[in-house]
């Protein structure tokens, strides 16, 4: 098998990366075959990433090929930020070792999903390839789930909690990436321009993922996928900037005025998480009895107090679950926390590198988001091609799923999130890059 891969490597590099994107939904963590090792990675998806960081670097340093429009995107440059300042905090990390390998696999991450995705699709049909394998995979995890839930219980909401494990470790991971994919499913189903058998099987697939997210639970998902299309009404109907601010600064406004009162309705809110749709979206804002959401905010209340002790350079990266604990608050403490601290991450993409890598690691992370945001906007504004205006619509769409997401969650540590986050930026940077001038040429397949 490796020496497969190796060929394949040599002979057709852009197989081989539409192979790992189908086998990233069906990977699973190292702990899960080999639980008493001192380490973990995805298998066999990390392995041959780390391979595609060396061929990265070869093409980058050795072969000289690598196009300097990509090289030199904005994007680009925004994720050598990005990189550079994870490299430092690195450096002064309270944990090196741990840092190190949080910050390689960073690396071949973005290599494989961005800068050597961005050569894949020059292409326009592997732009399509792209989404369609990530989704059938997923689909195929969708199947293997549902079955599971039928038979301990298809309405059974504490069972979407491992149902697609070993796949996906629980249904809020499970429920992002289930989100991250229907906004693009939906744009391919809806463009006429594609055959009606093509529309069809994108439909059915679409069907499965709907299913897996209705019963994976996952509020979290729920409302980031209802704020990624609210952000496509936003760009679809070309809202003015200057309506987005005041409409913002109007919500400020309100919040300042009615607040306290606000605040005391959600205190009241005892409703927990349950099957039944209208009070699972109750059990959103319950603060004063759920569990789930008690504990999110005793996590971000510790990233906040990590961040004031450590503020320039953070403890570093990935250290968060080690030094966590001692920030906890008696008070603070949930039925599901522990003394050790050992239960996981800051739950959130924008907190957790706060206490991680100080101040700039956020804040170089929400600049990748406002360049990626502007970079797509003018990308699809620009291209020629129906198809690629459509995809790139559905890619933003695909991402705000997940810059909302990231605000309650943190899975950017994962191939599963990984892929598609980076690769969804790669697309919007080959629109603006290779399809800029291109004239009208949808596929009919």
């Amino acid at each position: 098998m490796v020496l497969l891969f190796v060929v394949l490597a040599f002979l057709s590099l852009d197989r081989l990366l539409l192979f790992i994107i189908f086998l990233v939904p069906l990977s699973v963590p190292l702990f899960e075959l080999a639980p008493d090792l001192p380490i973990d990675m995805f298998l066999p998806t990390e392995p041959l990433l780390a391979g595609m960081l060396l061929i990265f670097i070869i093409k980058l340093f050795f072969d000289k090929s690598f196009p300097a429009a990509i090289i030199k995107h904005p994007v680009s440059i925004a994720i050598y930020f990005y990189l550079g300042w994870m490299l430092i905090t690195t450096i002064t990390s309270t944990m090196p070792i741990v840092s190190i390998k949080f910050f390689l696999a960073k690396l071949w991450f973005i290599a494989s999903f961005y800068f050597l995705a961005t050569q894949l699709f020059k292409k326009p049909q592997n732009v399509r390839k792209y989404i369609t394998l990530y989704a059938i995979a997923l689909a195929l995890v969708v199947i293997y789930a549902t079955i599971r839930h039928i038979k301990f219980g298809i309405f059974d909401e504490k069972i979407a909690h491992w149902s697609a494990n070993p796949f996906y470790k629980d249904h809020t991971s499970y429920g992002a990436l289930l989100a991250f994919f229907i906004p693009p499913l939906l744009g391919i189903v809806l463009f006429k321009n594609y055959a009606p058998r093509t529309r069809f099987l994108f439909s059915l697939v679409l069907l499965m993922l709907i299913i897996g997210f209705i019963f994976s639970y996952s509020r979290a998902a729920w409302v980031s996928l209802i704020g990624a299309f609210g952000i496509w009404f936003l760009i679809k109907f070309r809202i003015k900037l200057w309506i987005i601010i005041s409409g913002i600064s109007l919500d400020i406004i309100v919040f300042l005025l009615i607040g306290s009162s606000l605040m005391y309705t959600i205190k009241s809110n005892d409703q927990d998480s349950s099957t039944n749709l209208a009070e699972q979206v109750q059990s959103i804002s319950n603060i004063s009895t759920d569990a789930s959401n008690l504990e999110r905010l005793n996590r971000w209340n510790c990233a906040i107090k990590m961040f004031a002790e450590k503020p320039v350079f953070g403890w570093g990266p990935a250290t968060y679950m080690f030094h966590y604990a001692p920030f906890q608050l008696s008070y603070e403490k949930t039925i599901i926390s522990t003394n050790q601290g050992d239960m996981g991450n800051a739950h959130s993409e924008y907190l957790g590198p706060l206490s991680e890598q100080g101040l700039l690691g956020p804040i170089f992370f929400i600049v990748i988001i406002i360049v990626t945001t502007i970079t797509g906007i003018r990308a699809i504004r620009n291209t020629q091609s129906p198809e690629m205006r459509m995809l790139g619509l559905a890619s933003i769409v695909g991402l705000y799923t997940y810059y909302f997401h990231g605000i309650l969650n943190n899975f950017l540590d994962t191939d599963k999130a990984s892929a598609p986050f980076w690769g969804f930026t790669a697309i919007l940077v080959a629109i603006d890059i290779y399809y800029r001038q291109e004239k009208s040429d949808p596929s009919n397949s």
